[in-house]
């Protein structure tokens, strides 16, 4: 079993980024959602090893220790003390000696780059550690009162919710159209300083509409990123809302609002909507029409996911030439960019490399993404649309310097297009973050966003603009004037610049505070 536990957690590590703790129960329900997260070469030669690692084993049990076992003679009662001290003796080390306090992950982190800390970790006694230290309904992430954090927050919030900008969009009711991109990180978006040949449509197309420079995720998981973007909600630092039904029904949804102001709502994605409990989530926020995989052939699936983005894209385009109730509200969320990137076709970087396939598989979904943009242009229904292209979450590839967790992995691009835009070929360089976007739109419909307490409008032009995301038990918070990144299992920050990072310090540390508080009090 602890060999089992071994592969995977070594397996899951590169794409998970933690080591291995109770995040794994939270897909027994899903497993292939998690074995997704996993090449067919790890499984297979993963479970090999298993197999040989145990029989040998089992050979030397049976050769050395079963044999030793029946030499020794049956104990007597006096020696029943001398079992219970040394069992009890062996508490001492277990905890890490007579100290105040047992020895926790934090007495093993002892680099500035997270991944010797993990390499550090025994990952059977982290995992051993999770399993009897779970969430007994207290909030973890406390540092100041309720209601001082809160002041913290507002003091910061309540200057960025007005729009500075002149007027955006020429209509006041247009169709919109939001596209979530799977792991599309800035580091391949050349037009945002990344490699330039990944993302070559997207990169055009960024001098055709608003392109925000500086915009973050909020989680690094699609669990995260959609009730971030919907929901205008910041993930949890080590569980994901979504999967909560019970807690889910309470949030403001930006779906339902855009009902309330007479829109028709739809969700397209070309695989299973059960995942992370999706399906639960935007039935709550008030969709009732659906497109999934299981209106796809299986001829037209990858092996782990569902349709292929071509395939997908090419419904969702053909829906849309069809007689439409307007205005209309419809999302797509791609998939084919995610692991294990498998594509019909030319790998345009090749396959040689995880990387060169994640660049591969994106180079693949940007041409998808260019050719309906292409295509929507000549409908009817174009003049009077707004075109939302934004990424559920960064991602770890390709491989970047600085913090294990640093905006760099964070950083996302996020681009309006369409007719109904006023003015095209504008960057926007405030710093916003998924969690402002459902706030933002609803102020330029005139809509109802009071509900969206942890939101900002992106486009206020403060230089106290800021971004805050969460990773496993700690959290990044950025402005154009500082960074603050923070770490609770050492409870030391990874990293800190700026004139700004100490108030930085104190507004992520209330932000993370206050949002996992309305998490536990959600019923």
């Amino acid at each position: 079993m602890l060999t089992l536990l071994l592969i995977i957690d070594a397996s899951l590590y590169a794409s998970w980024g933690i080591r291995l703790d109770t995040t794994l129960f939270t897909y027994l329900n899903t497993p292939e959602v998690m074995l997704a997260s996993v090449a067919v070469s790890q499984m297979i030669f993963g479970l090999l090893f298993w197999i040989v690692v145990s029989f040998v084993f089992i050979k030397i049990f049976k050769k050395t220790i079963e044999r030793n076992i029946k030499k020794i003679n049956t104990g007597d009662w006096k020696q029943l003390p001398v079992l219970i001290f040394t069992v009890l003796f062996l508490l001492i080390p277990i905890r890490g000696g007579l100290q105040t306090i047992p020895v926790n992950q934090s007495n093993v982190y002892f680099s500035s780059e997270m991944f010797a800390n993990h390499a550090a970790l025994n990952f059977i006694w982290n995992f051993s550690n999770a399993l009897t230290h779970t969430s007994d309904g207290s909030n973890p992430y406390v540092n100041f009162t309720q209601d001082a954090a809160e002041a913290i927050i507002n003091k910061n919030r309540n200057s960025l919710l007005k729009n500075d900008e002149k007027i955006i969009l020429n209509t006041k009711k247009p169709n919109v159209i939001l596209i979530i991109w799977e792991s599309l990180t800035a580091k391949i978006v050349g037009t945002l300083g990344g490699e330039p040949g990944v993302t070559e449509n997207l990169n055009r197309l960024s001098k055709e509409g608003l392109l925000f420079t500086n915009f973050y995720a909020n989680g690094d998981r699609t669990d995260k990123g959609i009730p971030a973007i919907l929901s205008g909600y910041y993930p949890q630092p080590s569980t994901s809302i979504m999967k909560m039904p019970n807690k889910t029904r309470s949030l403001p949804m930006l779906p339902q609002k855009m009902i309330d102001l007479g829109y028709a709502t739809s969700f397209y994605h070309g695989g299973d909507l059960n995942f992370g409990n999706m399906n639960t989530y935007l039935r709550n926020a008030g969709i009732t029409n659906f497109v999934d995989g299981s209106d796809f052939d299986k001829k037209d699936w990858n092996s782990k996911w569902g349709a292929h983005d071509h395939i997908f894209m090419k419904r969702f385009s053909d829906d849309l030439a069809k007689k439409q109730k307007t205005p209309f509200f419809k999302i797509a969320l791609t998939l084919t960019s995610h692991e294990p990137y498998e594509l019909l076709g030319n790998y345009k970087f090749g396959k040689d490399t995880e990387e060169n396939k994640f660049r591969s598989a994106h180079a693949y979904t940007d041409k998808v993404i260019g050719d309906f943009i292409k295509n929507a242009k000549k409908q009817s229904w174009y003049k009077n649309t707004l075109i939302i292209i934004i990424a559920d979450h960064g991602h770890r590839s390709p491989a970047h310097t600085g913090a294990f967790n640093s905006p760099k992995k964070f950083k996302i691009p996020m681009l309006w297009l369409g007719g109904a835009l006023n003015k095209t070929g504008i960057e926007i360089d405030h710093i916003s973050s998924q969690v402002d976007l459902s706030y933002t739109l609803l102020d330029l419909l005139e809509g109802d966003n009071s509900e969206f307490k942890f939101s900002k409008n992106i486009f206020n032009s403060s230089e106290d603009q800021y971004a805050h995301y969460i990773f496993n038990k700690g959290f990044g918070t950025i402005s154009k004037k500082g960074l603050f990144l923070f770490d609770y299992v050492s409870k030391k920050s990874i990293k800190k610049y700026g004139k700004t990072a100490h108030k930085l310090d104190s507004l992520g540390k209330a932000i993370t505070q206050n949002s996992y508080q309305d998490f536990l009090d959600r019923k």
